[in-house]
């Protein structure tokens, strides 16, 4: 049975757990349970992770911890009972885990490695507090640890400011939000800005002297000298090293490693150096033998400098390689280091052994415990202190010096008979008073023990020898007195005994016999001459002897004067203990010399302060001794020193003598009756502030006046204690009278008198630490009521001196942060005066720093939750106080321009967050109670009014995000909450008193405002929190802004009629608000836009206003990532639901429809912006808003802003053509006008015809770089006209010159024709404005099909592609799934006149054929019916579908979505006549070709003319005969009678073209390529016996062969004019060539006369080997079965640009089975064809053009070829292409320019294999499945021998990429009979529907498939040339109809080109 749990309420998961039971609930190790129930050994309960799904789970799974619980019951919270830092750290811990693997996926390494180190720090201190063996100080220290490093991980993470209180999380609520605002901001500061240390230590670690020649051990003696003062700083650091120059003692650290410690801030400057003397030890030369002397001496070796400056750049620990030097002159010594510092180079230089120190020097910050913490190690291991000289800057009580500094400066000795001078050596001995020696009390230094001798080094031959070396002497006190040191000079010899002779001695006395220490400075000592062997043991024979030549000599003046030898030391006493001044030793021992104590009372102030500090007890046990002694004579003396000595320990080095003060008074001060002549004299002093002129001293007394108040309440207490409270009237008078004369002489104003306003700010600035001592001996009430009448007594003057208000308002604050404030009962009687002056301060905006922080005490003292009555009065007189002018104070404040010094920023942000705290404490405290108050206090509705504005204004101003720093998240959180409730208590006077007749717009429209931006804070959306702060943010507030959105409807519901004022200002603000991801919210908010569309339309009938702003504001809001997809469905079937029974519902219904659709476009484009690289898809959405935007919702500027949006995606994409279409949508809402502009996007403000002359000139440029010159040329031309009007001739000869150029570029720029590719969108999940349509896409250069499908499919990685071109059914649609369809499809130009215009270069021609294209086409072959496996052609039929689009291509974007389909079928018949009249057209191009000479070698043609010939003799044409030609067929199709006849013209026509080709391929043919020509002759005879064609005239009237660029002036170069076969000149451009039909040859007469037939036609006279480059075959044979592949075959990559792969490259991927280009769907793909060896040779060595795609549409003489040499590859579909599909001249035609040889990849062209027959399979290549359509016939394969010619040729070719129903041999006929009329009847003009794209047929010869070849036609030419359509014009109407009409009318001459307008 389950039954609620007592106790077990709480654990942490310590073995996952599945749930796999019956309500299970499953767990991971670490998650934390609440547990509602027990059965068992099971436990019911939820993981806090996820509180709504409850289960069980084992017990055993579970730690159970401490818990209390809240609210027992059903709602019941359960805290655990833990550290707070416990807690908060295994919260933050799983926070951060989550978030640390993030920063790994992110790549930031080195964020993730820091964190982990830190988590597992974090993780390690946990244990040592969860242990809870740790003392209290380190558990202290633990937690100081674990809190720093919280708060810096959480500032690395982002996460927020830990408001902590001693290392706790303090709960917001249970403090004031002044109190929490403090907390917040002194973490922020840590943070910010970190202490700068006053405290800094130097570490120096002595490593090695690395030198060439040592050999004797040295001395290194560091220290700190200050070259500013010259003089040292700091003790001696003393090391000895060894030989080897390496420290001796190399196990003891101290010994080689010192501290240089307490240095201040200002010794850490340039001119501070650290020194090192180095003194050898060993013989007197450094040279001498060793044998020389046994003595060794100190003598000088090197000095090394370095400044400490060079140390705070970088506190590197590295070592420091420190050269050394030596001066030149030994006598200099003494200040080689001041000679070093000053760079005076001439008196040192470096050691001849070119020695370098070695040490390691580091800067340490801090105080010295602090150090002694962070690098205990150093600490550990030994280190030695070094001291500064004398006392530290703070002199610490209790600190205990003796110290003697001696420094041996120099001396002066005579030669003493000798010849040169002597060698001295200093020995110094310590003797004390009873004349033995003191043993070691001599310190060279720290690191070194002290010893009990001294001895200097030796300067060699010297008579006034320099030291300068400095020892420290650490005598005891009581040693002191009667010691002397006694110094020795001796003679160092050289010789080898090394004697050393005493020849003199001097001494000194420590201390004099009045117990004053030997004063600090320079003493000249005597030297007293002695023998070697005096004995000096025996002090006294000496110390009677006068021992100074200074104010010291005795009587022994005739002594003096005999002695010319001197020694002068110098002395320094730093003592805590003995003192130098007689005056202080005076007052002292006053009782002995009673006379004198006036005298030492005056002495006193000229004392040192050090000394007195020292003898402070003692000095004020004299001075109350005096005043006992005699009060009436010496209390004001007594006074003025006690003043004295108070006012010494405000000085900041004797700061910390003040507790030293405070135990005097407490314990050791016995002065029971002083009280009364200190409060005598302090009112004496107070009485004269008025009067007297000089304050000075008066001052120095008020400053005093704390601790003179301390000594009072101390003596009155000892004397109540002495007599049982005697005399407390009196007493309590006198200091009645005394706080009286106070507040009069505080009363007074100062009238222009500086020192009277001065002395009372003094009084005031040190009044408030009074209050404590009167608290001693009053009761709270009456020293409230007399520091309340002190106060008072104040002048309120605003304009007396701003020094004294700052004072003033200082002491306030001192006075509310006062322990007398704390009480309830004093703070009720001091509040009123203490909100006196705030408010003065207030209205005058002065000292508002102050005013804040004396508002923050006073409201930290009012806790959150206090109901007690004395509180709720003082919120009432605050409130009544103060609340005014706060918000007045914040409004001011923040209206403020900030500061721009850092410094004074961050001051203005405190005084700014510190009112608002205060105001927000205020208001969180007051009750519905002081609401009320608050709100009837106002006299008039005017009164209110402004307070009400006011209010929302500063809550607008409390809510902006620079208010508080971005991590004080729960700062905003409290500011929130108490906002909300603020306004909930507001909103009812709003209803109350400005509604209806009241209205007032402005404080409603103020509040509205305040709610919406309330909402939309940052900090209140909760979606964007982690799981646990949003479950802790709920817990605390809820969700605030559902609260006040439930808000914003109730008021607006209020509102009624006044709603219209609204309509349309609040449709943006509301909008944003229910674009909230807050259900809730949303559901609230919506209703009131049906709210607003109906009260617009019973105002105006419409809601268009509504509708406008909408859409305005959606756009904007949602472009910042605002909305989703739910909203949108939420928007609409909230709304319509709303509006069902509207009678305005079918308007709703459609601005409903139109707002959902502009969201789904909104959203879509912003899905699409968030990709990182441009691609189509941004491209596409950004056309789909751009045309909503114009099309459905006429919002001219969105459209604009989106033209330029998409014009920058064009740019950033490199898609110029696109950018300028784009910008050319801009420029055509432009006028020519002189129509001021505004300044809008990146334009200025400038006239209408300025902005569209810099719109041309940048869609020119862009036209240019994306080589649509002649879209460039139209603009040029344009501009051009307005320059002319303009008389603007400069600038029009630019723009004619820029026309030119881009003419130029035309004729000599090569230009990819891009291919074109219909993708279709299936499924759901493609984007709204993608979804089930079907777009045709541009392709970038080079790109081919499968390129192209890869990037679709990189595009929109999840969709799936279809491997079949048949259109999709309603499953794939609906599928919530995307699916990719795509092929190539073939551009079918809408204009032909230029193409089919003779004489017009290919470089112009290509532009036609891919610009301007609406129509596009595909074709698929099927057999219908019965397919006959004798002749497949009888039954194959073709599907042809065409695409027409919305837009034309190129346009704004790269692709363009398919308006309309057409699918014709085309009859076997008419397949053939296409696929015929494509070949003659190719055959047609070819041989012009190579008559003008555009071919670099004639392979191409002998290729073509091998392919048709060699594919006749076999069967092909034949074919066509078999099934077209027989009785039946003409009998059961009766209608095909004149398509019979065509195709029967046709081939006679082929024959001709055949006839005359090889005429001109017999000229030009090289030598080594005879035997195919012969072969090809024969061959052509064959053919035409077998098409039955003995003579043409005898099947067909002599129809003549129009070629179209066979005209002797071809691309209107210079070459000579041809002649035709018959000897007659042709006529240029009109006159086409023809064959003779009577003529007939035999093989070798063709050769000969078809020969100078084309010698004659051509003109030319060189040598065919001169004039092309041919390639030699390898044999006739070969060449002969040489096939070319079906155009299909070829490669999707821009034809002109094309260059094959190998077979086995090409069909290695499987996408590009899935969308197979039509061009690259070859019957022989499916099984291609391996390539005979010797074929391979043949491809080597000949070379073709690639040929660009073929184009139905498209004239002969732009199909030309261009052909290269050695470019052939493998590609089974590349001739076929040279034969059918040749699209364009790829290079510039040859006259009047050079040719050009394009690039290989450029012109490279594929032959196919040979078929079976001829080239037997040796290999299978795997199968492939052909696509768009998968259609695979096993019917296909034919036995019949015409079958297995050549792929290539013009009737055996099944398939074509691209065919046309009208003839284009035809229609040039045509076109000549009705310009010339010919011998024959003209036949009728065909008109037929436009030409479908390419296709596949599958066809098998033998074994194996045949690739089709492309055809070509010449479509109808009947109208004159008209310039292309304008750009982005609408399609015409008649496209609907399928047809396009052409106006009939006779040919007019020829027309100059023209470009395509814009």
């Amino acid at each position: 049975m389950w039954i609620p749990t007592e106790h077990e309420k709480y654990g942490v998961v310590i073995a996952s757990f599945r749930g796999t039971v019956p309500y299970g609930l499953s767990l991971e190790i670490g998650d934390t349970v609440q547990i509602l129930e027990k059965c068992d050994g099971w436990y019911r309960g939820f993981a806090l992770k996820n509180p709504n799904i409850k289960g069980i789970f084992p017990s055993s799974y579970v730690h159970l911890k401490n818990a209390c619980v809240k609210n027992k019951g059903q709602f019941e919270m359960v805290i655990p009972t833990e550290d707070s830092v416990i807690t908060e750290m295994t919260s933050t811990l799983r926070d951060w885990g989550t978030m640390w693997k993030q920063l790994y996926v992110r790549n930031e390494g080195d964020l993730f490695h820091r964190l982990w180190h830190i988590m597992n720090e974090i993780l390690d201190l946990r244990r040592q507090v969860l242990v809870g063996h740790l003392t209290h100080d380190r558990m202290k220290d633990v937690k100081r640890h674990i809190t720093a490093r919280l708060d810096w991980g959480n500032e690395q993470l982002g996460l927020d400011l830990v408001p902590r209180k001693e290392y706790a999380m303090v709960d917001p609520e249970d403090i004031s939000i002044t109190e929490l605002y403090r907390l917040m901001e002194h973490r922020h500061r840590k943070k910010d800005t970190p202490v700068q240390a006053s405290c800094h230590h130097l570490f120096v670690q002595m490593k090695s002297l690395m030198c060439s020649n040592l050999g004797e051990e040295l001395e290194v003696i560091f220290s700190l000298f200050d070259s500013k003062e010259n003089r040292p700083i700091s003790e001696r650091f003393f090391l000895r090293l060894n030989r080897n120059g390496l420290p001796k003692a190399p196990d003891k650290p101290e010994r080689h490693c010192s501290l240089f410690v307490d240095l201040g801030s200002s010794e850490l400057r340039k001119d501070i150096y650290i020194t090192v003397h180095i003194i050898r030890i060993g013989r007197m030369g450094a040279g001498e033998k060793k044998n020389a002397c046994s003595v060794q001496y100190r003598r000088p070796f090197g000095c090394a400098v370095l400044s400490i400056a060079d140390l705070l750049a970088g506190e590197t620990k590295d070592d420091l390689i420190l050269k050394v030097y030596m001066c030149n002159t030994e006598s200099e010594w003494y200040q080689i280091h001041e000679n070093i510092i000053k760079k005076l180079n001439a008196r040192y230089n470096l050691t001849g052994s070119n020695a370098g120190l070695a040490v390691s020097l580091q800067l340490l910050h801090g105080d010295i415990e602090q150090i002694r913490r962070e690098y205990s190690s150093v600490f550990s291991h030994g280190v030695s202190i070094t001291r500064k000289l004398g006392f530290s800057n703070i002199i610490m009580p209790g600190e205990m010096r003796n110290d003697l500094y001696i420094t041996i400066e120099r001396g002066e000795f005579e030669k003493g008979g000798k010849s040169v001078a002597r060698n001295v050596e200093v020995t110094m001995f310590i003797v004390d008073s009873s004349g033995l020696p003191l043993k070691d009390f001599i310190s060279f230094g720290s690191g070194e023990p002290p010893a009990s001798e001294y001895h200097s080094f030796v300067l060699y031959h010297n008579n006034s020898p320099r030291w300068s070396e400095l020892l420290k002497l650490p005598i005891p006190v009581d040693k002191f007195r009667g010691a002397h040191i006694r110094f020795e000079f001796r003679h160092c010899s050289t010789k080898e005994k090394g004697e050393k002779k005493l020849f003199g001695f001097s001494f000194v006395p420590l201390m004099q016999e009045d117990g004053r220490t030997l004063p600090d400075g320079t003493h000249e000592l005597i030297v007293h001459k002695c023998e070697e062997n005096t004995n000096l043991q025996d002090t006294t024979r000496y110390l009677k002897l006068p021992f100074s030549k200074g104010i010291f000599l005795g009587n022994n003046n005739q002594a003096m004067k005999a002695t010319k030898e001197s020694f002068w030391i110098t002395s320094f006493l730093c003592s805590t203990k003995l003192t130098q001044n007689g005056d202080m030793l005076d007052l002292l021992k006053w009782r002995t010399h009673p006379d004198k104590i006036t005298g030492c009372l005056s002495k006193l102030k000229e004392i040192d302060g050090s000394e007195i500090v020292k003898f402070l007890q003692d000095t004020l046990d004299t001075l109350f001794g005096i005043l006992d002694e005699n009060s009436q004579k010496y209390g004001s003396k007594v006074f003025d020193s006690l003043v004295h000595i108070i006012n010494l320990l405000q000085d900041s080095k004797f700061h910390h003598f003040k507790p030293v003060m405070d135990t005097y008074i407490e314990s050791h001060f016995a002065g029971a009756l002083a009280y009364r002549d200190l409060i005598k004299v302090l009112k004496w002093y107070v009485d004269r502030i008025t009067e007297a002129e000089r304050q000075e001293h008066i001052q120095e007394v008020l400053k005093a006046q704390e601790y003179i108040f301390k000594y009072i309440v101390q003596s009155r207490r000892l004397f109540s204690l002495a007599t049982g409270g005697q005399n407390e009237d009196e007493f309590r008078c006198c200091i009645q009278e005394l706080l009286m004369s106070v507040r009069f002489f505080l009363s007074q104003e100062s009238k222009g008198s500086r020192a009277l306003s001065q002395s009372q700010a003094v009084f005031l600035s040190s009044f408030p630490a009074v209050y404590s001592e009167l608290l001693k001996l009053f009761d709270v009430r009456e020293v409230a009521n007399l520091v309340q009448d002190t106060l008072g007594s104040l002048p309120t003057i605003m304009h007396v001196d701003d020094s004294l208000q700052a004072i003033k308002l200082q002491c306030i604050g001192k006075t509310v942060e006062s322990q007398l404030y704390t009480n309830p009962d004093s703070r009720y009687i001091l509040l009123p005066v203490v909100l006196h002056h705030l408010h003065i301060h207030l209205q005058e905006q002065k000292d508002l720093i102050m005013c804040a922080r004396i508002l923050s005490n006073v409201f930290c003292l009012i806790k959150k939750n206090s109901s007690e009555k004395s509180v709720l009065e003082e919120i009432d007189v605050i409130v009544a106080s103060l609340l005014d002018i706060l918000l007045r104070t914040i409004l001011e404040i923040t209206s403020r321009p900030q500061p721009s010094s850092s410094a004074m920023r961050l001051q203005f942000q405190d005084v700014t967050g510190e009112f608002v705290a205060c105001l927000l404490s205020l208001l969180r405290q007051m009750t519905d109670r002081h609401y009320q108050q608050l709100l009837d206090s106002f006299n008039t509705k005017e009164d209110l009014r402004d307070f009400l504005l006011q209010i929302f204004t500063v809550f607008r101003i409390l809510i902006r995000p620079e208010m508080f720093p971005k991590d004080w998240t729960v700062m905003r959180l409290v500011a929130n909450n108490v906002i909300i409730t603020t306004v909930l208590y507001l909103s009812d006077a709003l209803r109350k008193n400005f509604l209806n007749e009241n209205f007032d717009y402005k404080i409603w429209d103020s509040y509205f405002y305040l709610a919406v931006i309330f909402i939309n804070q940052l900090c209140l959306q909760l979606e964007m929190f982690t799981p646990s702060k949003k479950k802790k943010v709920l817990e605390k507030y809820g969700d605030m802004r559902v609260t006040m959105g439930c808000e914003i409807f109730s008021m607006w519901q209020n509102l009624g009629e006044h709603k219209l004022h609204f309509i349309p200002a609040l449709i943006g603000p509301f909008l944003e608000v229910t674009l909230i991801p807050q259900p809730d919210l949303r559901n609230v908010m919506i209703p009131i836009f049906h709210d607003m569309m109906d009260w617009e339309q019973r105002r105006s009938g419409n809601f268009k206003q509504v509708e406008a702003k909408l859409i305005d504001k959606l756009d904007s809001l949602m472009s910042e990532g605002k909305g989703d997809e739910t909203y949108r469905e939420l928007f609409n079937s909230i709304l319509l639901k709303k509006i069902e029974r509207e009678t305005w519902r079918e308007s709703g219904v459609s601005l409903i429809a139109t707002v959902t659709r502009l969201m789904e476009r909104l959203l879509d484009y912003r899905d699409c912006m968030k990709m990182g690289e441009v691609d189509g898809k941004k491209i596409g959405c950004t056309v789909s808003l751009l045309n909503f935007y114009k099309t459905e919702l006429n919002k001219e500027e969105m459209y604009i802003r989106y033209i330029h949006k998409l014009y920058d995606l064009h740019l950033k994409a490199q898609n110029f053509t696109e950018a300028a279409y784009t910008l050319l949508l801009y420029d055509e809402l432009l006028e020519w006008s002189d129509r001021p502009l505004r300044e809008f996007l990146t334009y200025p403000m400038q006239t209408e015809w300025q902005r569209k002359e810099h719109l041309h000139l940048t869609i020119i440029q862009n036209f240019d770089r994306g080589k649509c010159w002649e879209n460039g040329i139209i603009l040029c031309r344009k501009i051009a006209e307005q320059y002319e009007s303009y008389y603007d001739y400069r600038n029009l000869s630019k723009m004619r010159m820029m026309e030119a150029s881009l003419y130029d570029k035309i004729m000599d720029q090569q230009r990819l024709e891009p291919e074109f590719f219909r993708v279709g969108f299936y499924g759901k999940k493609f984007p709204f404005f993608l979804r089930n349509k079907e777009f045709v896409c541009r392709g970038h250069d080079y790109e081919r099909l499968e390129a192209f499908q890869q990037r679709m499919l990189n595009e929109f990685p999840h969709a799936i592609a279809m491997q079949h071109a048949n259109q999709p059914d309603e499953t794939i649609f609906q599928a919530e799934a995307q699916y990719l369809q795509i092929y190539a499809v073939t551009p079918i130009p809408e204009s032909q006149e230029v193409l089919q215009r003779e004489g017009v270069p290919d470089n112009i021609k290509s532009f036609y054929k891919v610009n301007h294209i609406w129509k596009f086409r595909y074709d698929r072959p099927f057999h219908k019916g019965t397919k006959d496996k004798e002749n497949e052609f009888k039954s194959l039929w073709v599907e042809r579908t065409s695409l027409y689009l919305v837009q034309s291509l190129p346009g704004i974007s790269r692709w363009f979505e398919v308006e309309k389909r057409e699918v014709v079928e085309m009859s076997p018949l008419e397949n053939a006549i296409e696929v015929l009249e494509n070949k003659n057209q190719q055959l047609k191009t070819l041989i012009s070709q190579c008559q003008t000479r555009q071919m670099q070698n004639i392979n191409p043609l002998t290729m073509c003319l091998n392919g048709v010939i060699d594919a006749a003799v076999n069967g092909g044409v034949s074919r066509y005969q078999e099934a077209f030609f027989v009785k039946e067929y003409i009998l059961s199709h009766p209608e095909d009678g004149e398509k019979i006849a065509r195709l029967r013209e046709l081939m006679l026509e082929q024959a001709q073209i055949l006839e005359f080709g090889l005429a001109v391929h017999e000229k030009f043919v090289p030598q080594d390529m005879r035997p195919l020509h012969k072969k090809l002759v024969d061959q052509f005879f064959v053919m035409k016996s077998s098409l039955g064609i003995q003579e043409f005239s005898a099947c067909i009237q002599a129809s003549p062969v129009h070629f179209p660029n066979g005209s002797p002036r071809v691309c209107r170069n210079s070459a000579p004019a041809s002649m035709s076969p018959d000897g007659t000149r042709v006529i240029p451009r009109r006159s086409p060539l023809s064959y003779p039909a009577v003529n007939r040859y035999s093989s070798s007469s063709l050769s000969s006369q078809a020969s100078a037939e084309v010698s004659n036609i051509t003109g030319q006279s060189e040598s065919s080997d001169e004039v092309f480059n041919m390639q030699p075959s390898p044999s006739t044979s070969s060449l002969s079965s040489t096939h070319s592949a079906s155009p299909n075959v070829t490669s999707s990559a821009p034809s002109s640009a094309r260059a094959s792969p190998l077979l086995s490259d090409k069909h290695k991927h499987s996408r590009e089975n899935s969308c197979l280009s039509p061009r690259e769907r070859p019957c022989s793909a499916i099984y291609p064809t391996p390539v005979e060896p010797s074929q391979r040779m043949l491809f080597n060595h000949i070379g073709d053009g690639a040929l660009p795609r073929s184009d139905p549409n498209l004239s002969a003489p732009e199909k030309a070829v261009n052909p290269t040499p050695s470019s052939w590859s493998l590609d089974s579909g590349k001739e076929a292409k040279n034969m059918s599909d040749s699209g364009k001249l790829i290079s510039p035609p040859v006259p009047p320019r050079p040719t050009q040889t394009a690039s290989p990849a450029r012109h490279t062209t594929a032959v196919s294999p040979s078929p079976a027959g001829r080239s037997p399979m040796k290999g299978s290549v795997q199968s492939f499945t052909p696509s768009p359509v998968e259609y695979h016939s096993p019917g296909l394969t034919s036995n019949s021998p015409v079958l297995s010619g050549s792929y290539s040729s013009g009737i055996s070719s099944l398939s074509r990429c691209s065919t046309s129903e009208t003839s284009g041999f035809e229609n040039q006929v045509n076109e000549q009979s009705a310009a010339a009329p010919g011998p024959g009847p003209e036949e009728p003009v065909r008109k037929e529907s436009k030409t479908p794209p390419p296709y596949s047929v599958y066809e098998r010869t033998l074994r194996r498939p045949v690739p089709l070849p492309h055809s070509l036609s010449i479509p109808v030419a009947a109208e004159p040339p008209a310039l292309p359509p304008k750009p982005l014009a609408a399609r015409p109407g008649h496209l609907e109809n399928g047809t396009r009409r052409t106006e009939p009318g006779p040919r007019p001459r020829p027309l100059p080109r023209k470009v395509s307008q814009l």
